[in-house]
């Protein structure tokens, strides 16, 4: 695995909540430690290959199914030629095998579709596609990254990208580059 913790490296947290030293965080809401505000589909203002590092987790879920590819290919347009995207989204697969556990109660199947489809508390909270590796992996081949690569964890952020209810890790993380790694 690559290294991540490079300190000239400049990075783009998107859809983040948690200010982290050396990074820069892009949200479609304002709030603390928010740096750009602006929606992801949309990356117009950053300048090609700016960043050599992005995070998103849990955020990719909120885009359109017919948008997904463009939004992604923003993303590759605005990291460096060997730039890295790290991404973590709810893996479609194991939710629907906790939603369907006959171990879970009506009250964690409820939990479950919510992580499903969003938890709906606000305008941005819906999901409009489901993802597995499979999926995930050939919209960013369509986006033009090169190379693909799940993890279980990525250790950065508090965030869902770690969330383990019920005993099981309910996100598909996956490292995409965006040229054939060394």
């Amino acid at each position: 695995m690559i290294k991540l913790d490079n300190p000239d490296w400049k990075k783009l947290h998107i859809g983040g909540r948690e200010p982290k030293v050396g990074w820069q965080m892009l949200n479609i809401q304002p709030g603390e430690g928010v740096d750009y505000v602006g929606d992801i589909k949309d990356l117009s203002q950053f300048a090609d290959g700016e960043f050599d590092l992005i995070y998103g987790s849990h955020v990719l879920e909120h885009i359109p199914q017919f948008e997904m590819i463009n939004t992604l290919a923003g993303f590759h347009r605005i990291l460096k030629k060997d730039g890295v995207f790290l991404v973590s989204v709810p893996d479609l697969a194991t939710l629907c095998r906790l939603f369907l556990s006959p171990d879970l109660d009506k009250a964690a199947r409820f939990h479950v579709m919510r992580m499903m489809f969003g938890g709906q508390v606000d305008a941005h909270d819906f999901h409009y596609v489901g993802l597995n590796e499979e999926i995930l992996m050939d919209y960013l081949g369509n986006a033009g990254f090169k190379y693909c690569q799940r993890v279980d964890d990525f250790g950065i952020f508090n965030d869902t990208s770690s969330y383990k209810p019920y005993g099981v890790a309910i996100s598909l993380n996956l490292i995409a580059y965006k040229s054939q790694p060394k």
